[in-house]
């Protein structure tokens, strides 16, 4: 399943293995920094500029002392941890020096390392280590990642979750699924000649329809999972002066936006990123629309259609009640009619939220914030995430997973319906081959034909 660029990376890596790697492990500026070590000689390294004995220390045990810097002084007093290969991250001997976090001291021991017969790791070395060592798949490995980068309890859930191994095991029963399946049939092929039928055709046809549910669901998920991940999307549109960029500091907070009488001030997006009732938000600001002549506000007008087009929420804005013209929006989006400047034209607090095919009305006051908390209730309320993720519920959210999975959907049912046809069996094989493939390009899992040779040999008498 891994091609000739695969193949150079594996080679690539066994040479880069064989070095011991160092480099700072927690965020500078902290007042405790950890500097890792990992490698075959991590152990004796570290042992080279500490002042106590770590070449016989076992794996899990921490050691006090101090480390010596390259003009061999005394730079600091430390604790280190001992792991010891297989049991670490990487799956390799392991060391963890934790030192005071001055950038001169994690400087000074960072040089000493390396004087000493380690190198500088280059970025997400030790998590593609962890993968090569068999410690995690690809997707565990993506969401480490993720867990780093996660905002929101949502989103920490749903990253701890697949760095456990839930997606992957998920995807490991599919596999088996699909192997098993593989296998019946190509068992067939080698006995075509006797007319020999191993499976029951039934069986078979059920079995891929539940293999396509499976992957159906998975794929369904990612429409929510991108949504915690990176936010919703929430494009504020309308025509110039209305007060899209008023509501967009009044959202977010703060002047992300330039405020002015002046029509068609805004000519690019803005965007900035915030939490409402625990789920992210992404605000874009457009330019206002309407017919010009001005070459760059059209370029901001096109700009905000485009925004309008990949948003899941509209935030339509007008200043007085009437229908927006010339905008037309998709059956799945969202759309919020705002009428802003209320403290203009209508009576304060004047402003009504329903959830109706008739359509979802507010009345505000960007300016002075009058049904603004209603309208970021409204919010949260439309996109209905959940505020407890199931632990059990495998949500995707890494775009690449999305991609395979739907490819390996379209195999699969490619299949079926070859199936249905009754084409000949080395075609219906053949698209199952590929959906194991796309399903092995997330985790990283490779299915070979010897895979496919063992099961069969495995389950079946075949000297008969």
């Amino acid at each position: 399943m891994f091609n000739a660029h695969s193949s150079m990376i594996f080679h690539t890596f066994a040479v880069m293995e064989q070095d011991t790697i160092c480099a700072l492990a927690t965020p500078p500026g902290g007042a405790i920094a950890v500097v890792r070590v990992s490698g075959p000689e991590a152990v004796g390294i570290t042992d080279c500029i500490f002042s106590g004995n770590l070449k016989k220390a076992k794996g899990y045990s921490i050691h006090f002392g101090n480390v010596i810097d390259a003009d061999g002084k005394e730079l600091d007093e430390v604790l280190v941890s001992v792991f010891r290969s297989p049991h670490s991250y990487t799956g390799e001997d392991s060391t963890e020096i934790s030192c005071h976090g001055s950038p001169y001291i994690v400087g000074r021991l960072l040089e000493s390392l390396i004087l000493s017969g380690a190198r500088q790791a280059e970025p997400g070395e030790y998590t593609m280590r962890a993968f090569m060592n068999g410690k995690m798949d690809l997707s565990q490995a993506e969401a480490v990642a993720d867990l780093i980068a996660s905002s929101t309890k949502q989103a920490h859930q749903v990253a701890i979750s697949q760095m456990r191994g839930q997606f992957s095991k998920e995807l490991s029963d599919l596999q088996d699924q699909l192997i098993r399946l593989t296998s019946l049939l190509e068992l067939e092929l080698d006995f075509n000649d006797q007319d020999v039928e191993f499976a029951n055709r039934e069986q078979l046809s059920e079995l891929m329809d539940k293999i396509d549910g499976h992957i159906s669901q998975l794929a369904d998920s990612f429409q929510t999972g991108n949504a915690i991940k990176n936010g919703i999307p929430v494009a504020i549109i309308g025509a110039p002066n209305v007060g899209k960029s008023t509501l967009l500091n009044a959202l977010v907070g703060e002047e992300r936006a330039i405020v002015s009488n002046v029509q068609g001030t805004t000519r690019d997006l803005i965007e900035d990123t915030i939490q409402i009732g625990g789920i992210t938000f992404r605000f874009i600001d457009t330019a206002g629309i309407r017919k010009t002549n001005s070459k760059l506000e059209r370029i901001g007008v096109e700009r905000s259609l485009q925004a309008a087009e990949k948003a899941k929420i509209i935030l339509l804005v007008t200043d007085k009640p009437q229908q927006f013209p010339d905008v037309y929006f998709r059956d799945d989006q969202i759309v919020l009619q705002v009428i802003n400047k209320c403290d203009l034209s209508q009576p304060k607090n004047s402003y009504l939220y329903h959830r109706q095919h008739t359509g979802r009305l507010f009345y505000i006051s960007a300016a002075n914030g009058d049904g603004m908390d209603l309208l970021r209730r409204a919010l949260v309320c439309e996109v209905s995430l959940p505020s407890n993720m199931d632990t059990n519920q495998t949500v995707v959210t890494n775009v690449r997973h999305y991609n395979a999975l739907m490819k390996s959907l379209e195999a699969i049912r490619r299949a079926k319906q070859s199936f249905s046809d009754a084409v000949p069996t080395d075609i219906v094989a053949e698209d199952l081959r590929q959906c194991l493939h796309h399903l092995a390009e997330i985790t990283g899992r490779e299915i070979t034909s010897d895979t496919i040779l063992q099961t069969i040999f495995s389950t079946f008498c075949v000297g008969k």
